[in-house]
């Protein structure tokens, strides 16, 4: 039965929606009653597409059946072509997070090679990619490949090793000294302006090729520069030029051949079982294997092998990867010809996308697909291990507290203040003993009149504030609250538990000083020897959440610090530190912003008064 659903105060049914459906290009979004998002796709033609999920089906899956009876509204939004609503489609899922969704997650947080974007470039190793303008050249799974690529590269060029940023100014200013790099011929001393921002680049760009696996080319340059050096009688510059070429033999002998065509390519395949599957991408540069990416997706038993590969090639490519001229899928996609357009524009090349049925390219493929097979057992084998392993020391606190589960999940707060002031409170989750931060919250206390200190009424707004989002948002429930204080914290948490209709998750209280154990409706605490290993986990998740609350607390006062610095500068009040905090971001960036950069704010004048303040205030540092 078709729902009615309310949109900018008119009521239309789904059916008057779907009739009204352009037959365009777009993406189109499902809300159940309460305008929870359910699901977010994309499509060629929005009415067939959208149309298809009413139509009655036997394909459907359960999932999917169970999702279209929630369905109660409709949002679409056109675009001009499939490559607009590729790219809304994605961002809109990593933002918005919905239910039905297939979920991607990294198999694991891979090591990258960065070259900075900086007048004289580091070359590191780092783990987080960042959108800085920086080049990135990964992931390596492979620790002993990523050692090898830096040696080489480190063992070839002089490449600085220091984390200053060097330019002009600094040169000019000579505040950098030549360090050891310098003296035993590991560097050309660019701290000290002794090789020239030109020359300097020059050999990060040979860097760059070395990390790209563009090898051969490079290779034939140092050779003719090593015959034009030896023809010129220069035999040192020869010999140096000769090692290198050395080095990059035994670089290339390192790596294993894959493709005698020497041929720059990714391929792509992925493997599946039940609701889980996982996706690899094989990185091919001149016919050897530099890498390999893979992500696992869960929720996918309504999915098509094409939208999976579909879904990681958009998460991949779309993270600042090199992307080559050829990618090899295992099937056919609908959307090859938009994806092919789609990843020549972030290229600015030709990228071809083939699906071969015979030849050399089929072994590539297979040799994926074993790759991404062994991978998903794996990591199943290791979901499963984690699903049956309990730590003991949650079966001792099951026992201890006569608990009727296992508390696999379990939820702390605390309540922090100062004197009155920023009263905040903090909830840390452990999950099977161990903590999980991506769950962690904080809470500004707003119940509270400035000044007031009520520990109690604290805690009862938190906990009802924390489990009516839970109740809203369908999370997971605890399996125990502990909240940090005595009986009277405890019952204040109980009522709002009551109130939310919850009083069933068990709960208990954590009193500081006898470290007493309070549960509902007993009035005498549990006492637990204090080498008792469930006493040690509720002490740990308790400081655990004390420490946050602090920490928490402590930026809010630093804040308010900070910003009452800046009122304290004359002419500037409450409304103009507003201003200059939302435009900067803090008050260190408005602390060393030019005049004329915070003349744009808040005046000429006053830009000057401020410049003076930061100015005198560091003289007195000094």
């Amino acid at each position: 039965m078709i729902q009615k659903a309310k949109l900018k105060n008119k009521d239309f049914t789904l059916s008057e929606k779907l009739s009204s459906l352009p037959h365009l290009p777009g993406v189109y979004l499902f809300k159940n009653e309460k305008n929870n998002l359910l699901y977010i796709g994309k499509a060629i033609d929005l009415k067939k597409r959208v149309s298809q999920y009413f139509a009655f089906s036997k394909n459907h899956s359960p999932r999917i059946k169970v999702m279209i009876e929630q369905i109660a509204d409709l949002e679409t939004i056109s675009t001009k072509n499939e490559i607009e609503a590729l790219i809304l489609e994605s961002n809109l899922i990593k933002e918005r997070n919905p239910r039905y969704n297939v979920v991607l997650r990294d198999g694991k947080s891979y090591p990258y090679i960065v070259i900075t974007k900086e007048p004289y470039p580091r070359v590191f190793v780092t783990r987080r990619v960042l959108n800085d303008g920086a080049k990135y050249f990964g992931p390596f799974t492979d620790l002993f490949a990523l050692r090898t690529s830096l040696k080489t590269v480190r063992d070839i060029f002089k490449i600085r090793s220091c984390n200053y940023f060097i330019d002009e100014k600094s040169i000019e200013s000579k505040k950098i000294k030549v360090c050891l790099d310098y003296q035993i011929k590991k560097c050309d001393g660019p701290c000290e302006g002794l090789i020239s921002q030109n020359k300097y680049n020059e050999m990060i760009e040979n860097v760059e090729q070395v990390l790209r696996g563009k090898i051969s080319s490079l290779r034939d340059k140092l050779q003719i520069e090593m015959k034009n050096s030896a023809n010129q009688n220069k035999f040192e510059d020869a010999a140096t030029q000769r090692d290198k070429i050395k080095a990059l033999d035994v670089y290339i002998n390192k790596q294993k051949v894959l493709d005698l065509k020497m041929q720059d390519r990714d391929v792509v395949s992925i493997a599946k079982q039940e609701s889980d599957a996982c996706g690899i991408i094989l990185t091919i540069r001149e016919g050897k294997l530099l890498g390999k990416r893979h992500y696992f997706m869960g929720n996918i038993l309504a999915s098509t092998d094409e939208e999976l590969i579909e879904l990681m090639m958009q998460k991949y490519y779309s993270s600042g990867v090199e992307i080559p001229n050829e990618i090899i899928l295992p099937i056919e996609i609908e959307s090859i010809k938009s994806m092919s357009e789609y990843l020549t524009d972030l290229k600015n090349d030709s990228v071809k996308i083939i699906s071969p049925k015979k030849g050399d390219k089929i072994l590539l493929i297979k040799l994926a697909e074993q790759n991404a097979k062994l991978l998903l057992n794996e990591y199943l084998f290791h979901k499963i291990k984690i699903k049956q392993t309990v730590p003991h020391v949650l079966k001792s606190l099951q026992r201890d507290l006569r608990l009727e589960k296992i508390p696999k999940r379990i939820e702390c707060f605390d309540i922090s203040h100062f004197q009155g002031s920023e009263t905040v409170a903090s909830l840390v989750v452990l999950e099977n003993g161990k903590p999980k931060k991506s769950d962690y919250r904080k809470f500004k206390i707003i119940s509270l009149a400035s000044g007031e200190v009520d520990d109690f009424k604290s805690i009862r707004e938190v906990v009802f504030r924390r489990y009516k989002r839970v109740q809203n948002e369908k999370l997971n429930l605890p399996n125990l609250i502990i909240i940090d204080g005595g009986k009277g914290q405890l019952s204040s948490a109980i009522e709002s538990l009551e109130k939310l209709n919850l009083q069933n998750i068990p709960i208990i209280s954590l009193a500081k000083r006898l470290e007493e154990v309070f549960i509902p409706n007993q009035s005498e605490p549990i006492i637990l020897p204090k080498t008792s290993s469930s006493l040690k986990l509720l002490q740990q998740i308790r400081n655990e959440a004390h420490r946050f609350a602090v920490t928490f607390h402590s930026q809010l006062r630093s804040k308010r610090t900070l910003e009452t610095e800046l009122e304290s500068i004359n002419g500037i009040g409450k409304k103009r530190v507003k201003e200059l905090i939302e435009t900067f971001g803090s008050v260190e960036k408005v602390r060393h912003a030019t005049t004329e950069q915070l003349s744009k704010i808040v005046g000429e004048k006053l830009a000057q008064k401020i410049i003076l303040y930061f100015s005198d205030n560091e003289q007195i540092e000094l």
